[in-house]
């Protein structure tokens, strides 16, 4: 389905109407959507209701020539705009990489929504503001190359980054379809969100933010990926309700890596008892 927020038409897949547990929200790391989340459509019955929007810049949802509707602030509001629209109150929240700082920024923001908060291979931003301003900069760089080179060039040259090496390994089908998937992006759309929802972009979530956070959270870093691996074992000292976990042979995109070892942690996370 479609909604509409404050001129952005937002695509939302919905699955479920079960009311026994909150909605599942589901949200995408950079240059995905939602089909990247499948796996947990098809095994459905497990949760009461499952939502899953492409996030601003991505998929079907528009993309604004406005960056500052990409802040990721913004980015949360719209969200939960989207919720009320949908008549959902409390949420259970999941998200990854890209998806998964503008989780914890929405379970920051709108504390009283969410009931656990599951976060894949993500962080609360860069502490420094040297690191951010840096950021900014090879984030601005990138964003030229995108729009010089177009998603195609742009697509070849993000496939091959250090962070993905593991997916490699994926079958051949299932690589083709993660690199269809990102050729349907727009130009401007993944540009935009590089300049108004990259890690040099967003406040630093680290320090207080993190230590005054009530809900349940769920760490899942793959084995592999040692740098947000590193970043986990520092969050969690942070959180009051803070569980790690690692997923053996697995890099940054444990739901595709290991969708079903994923599902299982995330079902048991969400299905435990406090």
């Amino acid at each position: 389905m479609d909604i509409s927020v404050d001129g952005i038409r937002y695509h939302v897949e919905v699955c479920g109407e079960g009311e026994e547990t909150p909605p599942l929200v589901l949200l995408h790391g950079f240059t995905g959507d939602s089909s990247t989340w499948k796996p947990f459509f098809e095994t459905s019955g497990q949760y009461a209701m499952l939502i899953a929007p492409d996030i601003i810049g991505h998929g079907k949802t528009e993309s604004s020539e406005d960056t500052e509707r990409y802040q990721i602030e913004s980015v949360a509001k719209d969200l939960n705009r989207i919720l009320e629209e949908l008549a959902v109150e409390q949420i259970d929240l999941l998200g990854y990489s890209m998806g998964g700082r503008l989780a914890l920024t929405f379970a920051l923001l709108f504390p009283q929504r969410v009931r656990k908060l599951i976060l894949e291979s993500a962080s609360p931003g860069l502490e420094k503001e040297e690191d951010r301003k840096l950021r900014r900069m090879n984030d601005a760089k990138l964003a030229k190359f995108i729009v010089e080179d177009g998603i195609k060039g742009f697509v070849d040259y993000w496939e091959d980054i250090p962070l993905f090496t593991t997916m490699k390994r994926l079958p051949a089908s299932v690589i083709e379809s993660i690199r269809a998937q990102r050729l349907n992006n727009s130009v401007s759309g993944l540009a935009n969100s590089l300049l108004g929802m990259g890690t040099g972009a967003q406040p630093s979530w680290w320090g207080t933010p993190l230590m005054e956070l009530d809900c349940e959270v769920l760490l899942i870093t793959g084995s592999e990926d040692h740098k947000f691996c590193e970043i986990a074992e520092r969050m969690l000292k942070s959180l009051k309700k803070g569980t790690w976990i690692v997923v053996e042979n697995s890099g940054h995109a444990i739901h595709v890596e290991e969708s079903e070892k994923f599902g299982t942690i995330v079902s048991d996370f969400l299905s435990k008892k406090r």
